[in-house]
């Protein structure tokens, strides 16, 4: 399984906005997607600004090259993103998840 990881910075006034915003736009997207496994949507705010970060989950790089295309190292914006976001991040990360432990499971033995 892979994580896709986006990062973007907001005002802290138009974050609410954004996420609604990115709500019926990239996770949309993703969603009509084979091979995504959701998505999670982390906050941070810090004084003025808002760090928005993604993490999606794919069952391979195929599945993002379906959703990001042949470059999947880059990032995907729609037309409204610029005027929430205060720069315009060229490229994300994706990690193979190694583990995902669910509540209640126990704890890997060393």
């Amino acid at each position: 399984m892979i994580a896709r990881v986006w990062r973007g910075i907001t005002p802290k006034e138009k974050a609410d906005d954004f996420i609604a915003y990115f709500n019926q736009t990239g996770l949309a997207d993703y969603g009509k997607t084979p091979g995504n496994r959701g998505t999670t949507i982390l906050r941070r705010d810090q004084g003025e600004h808002c760090e928005i970060m993604l993490v999606s989950l794919w069952d391979s790089m195929d599945a993002v090259r379906a959703f990001a295309g042949e470059s999947p190292d880059h990032s995907v914006y729609y037309p409204e993103d610029e005027h929430y976001l205060l720069q315009m991040e060229p490229l994300v990360r994706h990690y193979e998840v190694a583990q995902q432990i669910s509540p209640g499971a126990d704890a890997p033995k060393r």
